[in-house]
């Protein structure tokens, strides 16, 4: 595309969940002037948390995971400019350069970049048959791996999307190894109960679950195919592809180039605006003081966030100060179990469980000085809907066996 410079009145940097919900937002609560998204996707904004479970498994087609029809946004006016980064971010002159050769001018800027896939630091990440699920292209590329004929599949890293990868990937009939080098699988964001019951569920279905293993290197053909995973113990495993799922680096590199504070992310106040003038930051990128996290500064990553935060920027754009306020939330879908999670279980100090796992079917209570501050549901959808209400009341300490006894119910409790 030509040098132009193209201006709208607010510019929404990312089209996934946040930037999109960021534009439905501004236009149901009155705004009428130009909005344009800009996004490095090629495609229309779609939800990403399908990406490694229905639409991988073919269940769920493109179409089904739009977050509205492409008309959507032509008969609400919010223009699209796809395939493009932004390169520079100029706040003086509230400008934006793009890596199609373009630049923009804003009055207002919503960045809602998300993160990029934490690259794999070891030799041989960089064939092919490598692959991060982060946007459409890397789920497409590995339903052709699949199609091409690939049966055996590494997956490195324990946390949710190797998880919901590797349970997609057995549906699919493929020999699955899952590699984690911490001691146990969702070590970061869950508590031991739950960790050992998705290792169990995994080993069942048939993954070959090793802990306390690093990857030395990724093994491969002069052409570029891939032939296996060298452990750091020596082994060598065979396999035709692997995913990487090891977390994501906010993008925020132009943010923080363009003087915007921020360490882990870009961080950004109660309304979730940057230290730069009329920009602000949404989703898994923007640090924020959570106050089910004690008001520590945190990134979440999670379409709750992303949806929360967009609805907090469109009324600051429309003059209501309404401070980002909301419980998080989060679910993962592995083989026929719904995990749903409510709260932060950050700085637990006890947990209490609920329910029977053999049963497949619990809750786990975190809990923090004797408060609750966070509950993961396996098949209890009750317990989830009532832990959310239990949560936002700001309930207090709570007896540790009313906890643990499923027949009393959490809203008998707030």
């Amino acid at each position: 595309m030509a040098s132009t410079t193209q201006h709208a009145d607010v510019v929404i940097v990312g089209t996934g969940h946040g930037g999109a919900q960021a534009a439905i937002a501004l236009r149901q609560h009155g705004h009428e002037g130009s909005i344009l998204m800009i996004g490095r996707d090629n495609a229309p904004p779609y939800e990403r948390p399908p990406l490694s479970k229905e639409y991988l498994a073919g269940d769920k087609g493109f179409e089904r995971i739009m977050i509205r029809p492409e008309k959507f946004w032509a008969e609400k006016d919010i223009a699209l400019r796809l395939g493009a980064g932004v390169t520079a971010i100029d706040p003086a002159r509230h400008s934006l350069t793009l890596s199609d050769g373009g630049n923009v001018t804003y009055r207002k800027l919503i960045w809602s970049g998300g993160g990029d896939p934490r690259r794999l630091p070891v030799p041989g990440a960089v064939l092919r048959q490598v692959f991060y699920v982060r946007d459409k292209s890397d789920a497409d590329a590995m339903m052709q791996a699949l199609t091409d004929g690939a049966r055996r599949a590494v997956v490195i890293g324990g946390g949710y999307i190797g998880l919901e990868a590797a349970a997609v990937l057995r549906k699919l009939g493929c020999e699955v190894t899952l590699v984690e080098m911490l001691p146990r699988l969702l070590a970061r964001v869950a508590g031991e109960e739950l960790s050992t019951f998705y290792a169990d569920e995994h080993r069942r279905q048939g993954v070959d679950v090793r802990l306390n293993t690093g990857v030395h290197a990724v093994l491969g053909e002069d052409q570029g195919k891939v032939t296996g995973v060298r452990l750091d113990n020596g082994e060598e495993l065979p396999c035709d592809m692997v995913v990487v799922g090891i977390g994501i680096v906010p993008a925020v590199g132009p943010l923080i180039a363009a003087g915007a504070a921020g360490s882990n992310g870009v961080d950004v106040d109660f309304c979730c605006r940057t230290t730069l003038d009329d920009v602000y930051a949404i989703g898994d990128c923007a640090a924020h003081a959570n106050a089910f996290a004690d008001n520590a500064v945190i990134r979440l990553e999670s379409v709750q966030n992303a949806h929360d935060m967009a609805a907090t920027v469109a009324k600051a754009i429309m003059g209501e100060k309404d401070p980002y306020h909301a419980l998080p939330w989060f679910w993962s879908n592995q083989y026929d179990l719904k995990l749903q999670t409510a709260g932060l279980s950050l700085g637990f100090d006890q947990t209490v469980l609920r329910g029977d796992p053999a049963m497949r079917k619990f809750t786990v209570v975190y809990l923090k000085a004797g408060k609750p501050i966070a509950f993961d549901c396996v098949g209890t959808m009750k317990d989830y809907v009532q832990a959310r209400k239990l949560l936002e009341s700001g309930v207090g300490r709570i007896d540790p066996a009313l906890l643990a006894d499923p027949e009393v119910a959490l809203k008998d409790l707030i």
